[in-house]
Formats: structure tokens, sequence, C-alpha cells
């Protein structure tokens, strides 16, 4: 017996443009052809300068509202700004990257596996890079202490893949063709129950940019909720078109290098957020300074990078 469309739970979108020239309006159209027909879309505008505002209006969802901010008040608050505007009905709340399409059964079958797995509180699905076909490794990710972050950054989690040892800064041990529990996930695309939402207070506006869903996490976690990754659906990321600083779209960026410097300053500044919240006090003085260092030395390093790129 089929459930009637007025019965099922409703979804809002919330989608955070930011100069993502015509990717929003790809965004918008896959979600178009959603076979899941009782969500909502909010699109929220960081003070973009380009036209991908104008391009989108072709191919918005029914029931899609557009809010443009005075100011880019960056990726946690632009995110809140749109939740001022939900529907007072709304259950589930998505945050979707601007720069991703969804299949068409994505939405349905998410909020099928909320309805299946009470449990779940919070949920991504498999996240497929654009230009490489390959799993994004942030959709399904363990939390950056200093012993994950030194084998990340050092390669060692490259080398061994599958260890926990060392490589749980992506869980690499763990079998990802089933559904399962997950520490953190990436931004891009993450589905939550509002009632949950509302408890951890959404988005740390501490954050600009960078780092803000890692922390969203950590507080699923401390509230003691459970966030799951489910791999029987997926989206497609063409991953940093808005920042400009991710190499698989070096090429299709429209970011000037002073917003690329801006977003790589940003990316370590949010460590030193992050681990200033959520992790400092489980460390002694020794390894806090270490930390503290190698966020410094990255600084220097990304800074430097998008300075030179064009």
């Amino acid at each position: 017996m089929k459930t009637s469309p007025s019965k099922l739970p409703l979804l809002s979108v919330i989608i955070l443009n930011y100069n993502s020239q015509d990717y929003l309006a790809k965004c918008l159209a896959s979600l178009k052809l959603s076979t899941y027909t009782r969500f909502n879309t909010i699109v929220v505008d960081n003070a973009s300068t380009d036209n991908s505002l104008e391009l989108s209006k072709t191919y918005t969802p029914s029931h899609t509202k557009y809010l443009t901010l005075a100011s880019n008040l960056g990726f946690a608050a632009g995110n809140n700004q749109g939740l001022q505007i939900l529907d007072p009905q709304t259950e589930y709340v998505l945050f979707l990257n601007a720069d991703t399409t969804v299949e068409k059964d994505t939405l349905k079958k998410m909020i099928e596996f909320f309805q299946d797995h009470p449990q779940v509180d919070a949920s991504t699905c498999q996240i497929i890079l654009a230009k490489s076909g390959q799993t994004q490794l942030e959709c399904h990710r363990g939390f950056p202490t200093p012993w994950r972050s030194f084998c990340h950054f050092s390669g060692l989690g490259t080398l061994f893949p599958h260890s926990p040892l060392l490589n749980g800064y992506f869980l690499g041990h763990l079998d990802y063709s089933r559904p399962q529990k997950i520490e953190a996930c990436s931004g891009a695309f993450l589905m939550i129950k509002k009632t949950v939402g509302e408890n951890i207070k959404w988005w740390c506006e501490d954050y600009y940019f960078y780092g803000e869903d890692l922390d969203l996490c950590f507080q699923l976690q401390k509230g003691n909720y459970q966030l799951w990754y489910n791999p029987n659906t997926f989206i497609t990321h063409y991953q940093g078109i808005s920042s400009g600083i991710k190499k698989q779209t070096a090429g299709l960026t429209t970011a000037s290098r002073q917003t690329k410097l801006k977003i790589a300053q940003a990316s370590t500044q949010a460590m030193r957020i992050f681990y200033r919240r959520n992790l400092n006090q489980q460390y002694n003085p020794f390894t806090r300074s270490m930390v503290n260092l190698g966020i410094n030395l990255l600084e220097i390093f990304r800074t430097a990078k998008a300075q030179l790129t064009p």
C-alpha cells in the first residue's frame, strides 16, 4: 500500500550558493527530477557576483525560496540564515552544496533510510567526485585527532589505506559497501532530523569556510546522536567550484586569487577553531604545541600555493 504524498515527511533542502556559475542550475535541475516530491528548496545566496542566480531561475523546482544576503557570511552563517525561513512542517533538513547533482531516487532513498532505521539521527550518502568518478573520502571519515592528522598529512594514511591505526582519518578499515555508523561526513550532503539540529544548535558560526561540518558532526556525537553513511544512493560533486583551491576543479572555477587566498587561510583557521572547541582539553601542552606548529606550517604552505596560483 502506497503512502499518500501528503503523509510523507516534509524535507527542506537548503542550498548555499556563492559564484557557482551554472552548477547551481544543474543542481536545481537534478532536484526537479526527484521521485520524492514532498520537499521544498531554499537557495541562500552569499552575495554572489556572477550570474549563477539568474541562470538557476529556469530550473527551479516547485516550492523554492530565494534568500539573497547582503554580504558573504560564510558557510555556517549562510546555512543558518536559510534555517530561519524553514516551513514549520519540516521534519528533515538536507544541506546540499550548489556544485552537486542528485540522482532521481536520492531523496526518496534517504528518507526511506531514516524511516527504516529509527536510530539514525543524521545521514549522508555516497559522494562521487565528478572528475575522477571515485568516492569522495570525506563522506565517511573520522575526527582529526593529532595522531590521525599526522598520519594523513605525512602520507602514512595513503600508504596504508585500510589500516585502522594509520588511516583513521578516513576510517579506511571499514567496509563502505554497507550502511554503517560513522564519526563525520562532508557538509556537501548532510541530511538531519530537524529536532536533532535544533538540539545541537545547528552550525557553529565561529567558522567561515571549512571545519563547520566536522564541528556539527562532533556536536552530534557529544549529544549521543547517531550519524550514518548510506551507500545505497549517491550524488555527484564538482568539488571546489566556489573556493578555487581544489585540484580537481582548478580548470573550472572562476574564483579570484584573492578568494583562493582567503579560503586557504580559512581552511587552517578552521583547524584551530575545531581543536580549541573540541579537542584541546584532551591533550597535554606538548601535544597542543605540536598541533599548533603543524597548523602554522600548513597555513604557510597553503597561503603560498594560493598566492602563486593564477
